[in-house]
């Protein structure tokens, strides 16, 4: 039992989806849960109460019919449960006791006993409580508490509870690691990693996207959600002025309701193109393309604990990475510059321009066994290995 803080049909998938199809692909029977809202709605936002009426209506349609099979070995369950208000003592009985009812007749249905539960946030703790189940895996991927619209102190209380009760964290970020290791001696961080050869297509010889035909070189690229929360524009809008002669191609789509000014003014420039969302099958052949991968993260709370999985995407795309200082560029030095403002991240740049694309070797080596298969057998070997001494 996987649960997630991500839907399973979100756009952009995450470590949540990729590690659930990586397990049904193991053999594993997966019931993928998906998120029981870990912020309020914003009034403002259409697409934030467009996604509580579909949680809704999904969350009735498994709490009659069951969770629909939507992969192999994949089951999806949607939670019936008022999103956010986690630390109200009622709130919390009543959407743990439908997530519980739900899970177990999951369970009974397909004659699943002590199943490996494995999580990405805590407030699922009483659902599990009473379940004869077999290890608990905490999967800690991110900083959730510096999420905006997150209620920090409900979520502490039961990220402490968890961590006091799980078999297992893994961490993908130092910052991480040592936050929770504080709490459950059993942490171990494990980086994020690469669907190697799906991106390795990209090293490939193939045509260029029509629109990437126009473009001349050198392209860099960003890919991924353009979201001014975690995006550092105005960094990007100063780099863009400042080399003009370079072509700069952002791949995917703004945040709902964001109202970026520098990103206004990056699409006014002649050299930046802003290409909309493309689908995960589609970026290979987009990286093809590209000469760079930026990593321009903007430095703040939530960030400053990423390691983001675009990192390995692009190495294993071929092409050499510019990034701003995050904690895992200390660690990291095979195919990476660092910049922290706009003269270093261009001066980062045209040293990755120099030094040119990465060969095939270059690619493997530098992605070395950091890949979702790889990964996902660490981390099962791990468990197996404490359930041993247990």
């Amino acid at each position: 039992m996987l649960f997630s803080t991500a839907d399973w049909d979100e756009p952009y998938w995450t470590n949540k989806q990729h590690t659930a199809r990586v397990l049904a692909r193991m053999g594993w029977r997966v019931l993928y849960v998906e998120s029981v809202g870990l912020r309020a709605p914003r009034m403002a936002s259409q697409r934030d109460w467009g996604r509580l009426w579909r949680r809704l209506w999904r969350g009735m349609q498994s709490v009659l019919l069951g969770a629909p099979r939507r992969d192999t070995n994949i089951w999806v369950f949607s939670p019936l449960v008022v999103p956010a208000l986690h630390h109200w003592p009622l709130v919390r009985r009543f959407n743990q006791a439908l997530l519980r009812s739900g899970i177990s007749r999951f369970a009974r249905a397909r004659g699943i006993h002590k199943p490996l539960v494995w999580t990405y946030h805590p407030f699922m703790m009483d659902a599990v409580d009473s379940l004869e189940r077999g290890a608990l895996v905490y999967h800690c991927v991110d900083d959730l508490a510096a999420v905006p619209g997150v209620d920090v102190e409900a979520f502490n209380m039961a990220e402490r509870r968890l961590l006091a009760g799980c078999d297992v964290v893994f961490a993908t970020a130092m910052s991480l690691k040592e936050r929770c290791q504080s709490f459950n001696p059993n942490t171990y961080f494990l980086a994020n990693v690469v669907d190697d050869r799906h991106f390795g297509q990209a090293l490939e010889p193939g045509q260029l996207p029509p629109e990437l035909a126009a473009i001349p070189e050198p392209r860099v690229v960003y890919h991924g959600v353009l979201s001014d929360f975690k995006v550092d524009f105005g960094l990007l809008l100063a780099a863009a002025r400042a080399r003009p002669d370079w072509q700069w191609v952002f791949i995917g789509e703004e945040r709902e309701g964001q109202r970026s000014k520098p990103v206004a003014e990056l699409a006014q420039l002649s050299n930046v193109h802003f290409l909309g969302y493309r689908s995960y099958a589609q970026l290979p052949d987009y990286l093809r393309a590209m000469c760079v991968g930026l990593l321009p993260t903007l430095l703040n709370d939530y960030t400053k604990s990423m390691f983001p999985m675009k990192f390995f995407e692009y190495l294993a795309a071929g092409l050499p990475v510019v990034s701003t200082p995050l904690a895992f560029t200390e660690t990291r030095s095979e195919g990476l510059e660092v910049g922290a403002d706009a003269d270093s991240f261009v001066a980062a740049i045209e040293k990755q321009l120099a030094r040119g694309k990465l060969s095939r070797d270059e690619a493997c080596r530098f992605v070395g066994d950091n890949t979702w298969e790889a990964r996902t057998t660490k981390m099962l070997d791990t468990v197996r290995s404490l359930e041993a001494r247990a």
